[in-house]
């Protein structure tokens, strides 16, 4: 059996990738013009049934240009889980507005619907739910729940491209949604991000934002930003569109193996899907006993070669930079989550023999420790 090191994540980037560089270097378009709309419309069509959708230069930046064209801004609260990647918290901050911290389910790990309805106050605007490693929020009652109390939802796509609830394609479930397109992602464009927006005026708002405040060269219309997509990096993403599908099918399949393998493993909780979600599986993420999953993480690495991660070991709401915002919170999913969760290689490079070595290390390093 290979022994060769399993990352935890890899980027596939192959001659077309790099091909598309070269016609657009050659083309002498190089920052944002003809590959960047293009990218737009076949991105949205691809993923958001054809909803407007603006490029911009990272995950981040889509989020945070679709708040502040969604109008959030300071007085408002958005509500956010704690138990994500910090770019969610600070995008709200970002506006001026507050984050305000709700937990999670234990299954999903998504946002729990009653820790978002006792965070609802006068002062909420929306509500802005991951669809954490893949998976949707839960849709249903969160949308409910925003309707009851006339609040706009916010996906945060940003691990989830292709994911669904009920056959609704995540990234057309709120006033936008924000897809990440980092190296990491289940696609990239080597760096960026795209925001689908369910309205052209919205879209327009996020498109001002992006380009110093302007759609026509130096009439300036609002103050904005500069994270506009560049041709070169629109280039890859294209390319990136035409095997994402056949990526996340590779990845489905490597997590019913990773499934299969570890059943009936004493001491693993494998991922839970919701029977009306198609999970995507950014990351195909076990719980294990806190006491465990430390010493879990080092095996693997030290004594398998086999890569892992874990997504997220501090909650937001206890990070330095966005604790002031939630002093005395205390969310129990979430602090429980951050001391089990582990994240294992599902990546779509994986081989039938790697498959079988994580499965073999993950019960090996348990079963020593029992």
């Amino acid at each position: 059996m290979s022994t060769e090191f399993i990352p935890a994540a890899k980027p596939l980037i192959g001659d077309e990738e790099r091909e598309a560089v070269d016609r657009v270097l050659r083309s002498g378009m190089i920052a944002q013009g003809p590959e960047v709309a293009t990218f737009e419309q076949e991105f949205g069509a691809h993923f958001a049934d054809g909803r407007p959708t603006v490029a911009v230069n990272s995950g981040t930046a889509g989020q945070h240009l679709g708040l502040l064209a969604a109008g959030v801004g300071p007085g408002d609260e958005v509500i956010v889980p704690s138990f994500t990647f910090a770019a969610t918290g600070n995008s709200v901050a970002l506006t001026g507005a507050t984050p305000v911290f709700a937990d999670i389910e234990p299954n999903s790990f998504t946002l729990d619907p009653e820790s978002v309805r006792a965070a609802i106050t006068p002062r909420t605007k929306g509500i802005m739910p991951v669809h954490l490693y893949g998976h949707p929020f839960l849709v249903d009652v969160l949308e409910a729940i925003a309707r009851e109390h006339g609040l706009a939802i916010y996906e945060d796509a940003a691990q989830a491209h292709g994911a669904s609830w009920s056959g609704r394609s995540v990234g057309t479930l709120g006033d936008f949604a924000m897809f990440s397109l980092y190296p990491t992602k289940n696609m990239t464009s080597g760096e960026g991000g795209m925001v689908t927006c369910a309205t052209e005026e919205l879209a327009r708002g996020v498109r001002l934002l992006r380009n110093q405040g302007m759609e026509t060269q130096y009439a300036n219309e609002v103050i904005g930003f500069n994270a506009r997509m560049t041709d070169v990096h629109a280039a890859i993403g294209r390319v990136q569109l035409t095997k994402v599908d056949a990526w996340t099918a590779q990845r489905q399949a490597n997590a019913a193996t990773l499934n299969e393998g570890l059943k009936g493993l004493g001491g693993v909780t494998t991922p839970m899907v919701a029977d009306e979600a198609v999970h995507v599986y950014h990351q195909y993420t076990i719980r294990v006993d806190a006491s465990e999953r430390d010493r879990l993480r080092d095996a693997l690495k030290e004594e398998h070669q086999v890569g892992s991660g874990v997504y997220y070991p501090i909650p937001n709401h206890r990070l330095p930079s966005l604790a002031h915002f939630a002093p005395d919170l205390h969310l129990p999913e979430t602090e429980r989550a951050a001391t089990e969760v582990l994240s294992l290689p599902v990546h779509p490079s994986l081989t039938e023999g790697d498959l079988a070595r994580i499965v073999a290390g993950v019960t090996a390093v348990l079963r020593a420790g029992a």
